[in-house]
This record gives structure tokens, C-alpha cells and sequence, in this order.
């Protein structure tokens, strides 16, 4: 398995929807990988210096690497990848439509249309995004991000979301001090879009 490229950008190409691909010198071989277009944001200009965590996929066909600014991207593309219906390019385009922390946050609110609006995904492949990655996504969440509260408790359960997603004690807090909403899932909606502001 190839966890890891590091060396020197060749080349990098958008392809929208679905990202574009990079070209790595590394020691002398070049790795063309597969980015989603936060990661190729991130790629800096040929001749300098880069490191993609990545993730090799094995086909009877091809070999096809695929790099990630970070290590959260890529565990959200593996687990992407354990959806139904949901193949290597999709997977990408979904993590080009914004940064980790914007999809976690969408899974959390059950924003199934930020899933539609992608090329290939349609409403029923959206909601089982949602399902099985807040799922998957809650089973990571860190131990101190997990307390004891009543499991009816909209507003314990929403912080506990927002930690999860890698706000602060303090930062859900302010977010939720005066967030409308009767559930968990209206809260951390409007947490997030207070939050971008």
C-alpha cells in the first residue's frame, strides 16, 4: 500500500467536477495522483515541494493512486468508498464541494442537498450518505468529545455534534447560546451557518 507521497510537483491539472490530477517526483518516479479540488488548492506550483497522504485502488485494468492534503480527507474518501453507489470519481467531486469540516458538517445538519447538488449523486444516494457516514463519522468521534447526557436532550446531543466536528467546548457553546431549533440536527445547522459568517 502506498500511504504516503512526498517530492516534487511536476505538474497539476484541474479536472472538474471530480478534482484534477497531480504529477510527483519522488526520488526520481513520477506518481500521477487523483486530488480533489481542495487538495489541488492546496498542490503548490510545479518545482516545489509537496506531500499527499494517499490511498492506492487496484482494478484488474489499472492502478489508480489517489492524494490528499490531509489524512481526514482521505479517511472521508475511504469511507465514501463504503457507500452503495458510490465509486473513486464521485467520491472526489463530493470532497471537492468544500473542505473536511464543511462535509462532517453537513452530514450533522442532514444536509442531503449539498450530496444532490454533486454530478452522480441522486436523492437516494444522498440520504445514504448521510446515514452511513454520521454513523461511521460518530464511531471516531475523540472519547473527550463524548459525555453522558439524556439521549433526549437536543442541545447535549448538538454540542457533542460540534465537538465531534472539531470545535471547541467554548466555540459550541457560543454557537449554541442562541442557535433556534427543536433537534439536534436544526441546532448544528444553525451553528454552522453562524459560524461562516
Amino acid at each position: 500500500m502506498i500511504a504516503l507521497v512526498r517530492g516534487e510537483v511536476v505538474g497539476r491539472r484541474p479536472a472538474p467536477p471530480s478534482g484534477g490530477d497531480v504529477v510527483v517526483d519522488s526520488n526520481g518516479v513520477g506518481y500521477r495522483l487523483s486530488v480533489s479540488a481542495e487538495t489541488l488548492k492546496q498542490v503548490p506550483a510545479a518545482g516545489k515541494p509537496v506531500t499527499l497522504h494517499s490511498h492506492l485502488i487496484v482494478r484488474d485494468d489499472a492502478l489508480q493512486l489517489y492524494g490528499f492534503a490531509t489524512e481526514e480527507e482521505r479517511d472521508l474518501f475511504l469511507m465514501l468508498l463504503g457507500v452503495q453507489s458510490v465509486g473513486p470519481k464521485v467520491a472526489l467531486a463530493v470532497l471537492s464541494g468544500g473542505s473536511p469540516r464543511e462535509l462532517l458538517g453537513a452530514l450533522a445538519a442532514g444536509d442531503s442537498r449539498r450530496f444532490q447538488a454533486v454530478p452522480g449523486i441522486g436523492r437516494r444516494t444522498a440520504e445514504r450518505i448521510i446515514v452511513e457516514l454520521r454513523e461511521k463519522a460518530g464511531v471516531s468521534l475523540p472519547n473527550d468529545a463524548i459525555s453522558v447526557s439524556a439521549p433526549d436532550d437536543p442541545r447535549a446531543l448538538a454540542r457533542e455534534g460540534l465537538l465531534g466536528l472539531g470545535f471547541s467546548l467554548e466555540e459550541a457553546e457560543r454557537l449554541l447560546a442562541r442557535a433556534p431549533g427543536e433537534t439536534a440536527e436544526e441546532l448544528i445547522a444553525h451553528a454552522l451557518r453562524t459560524s461562516r459568517r
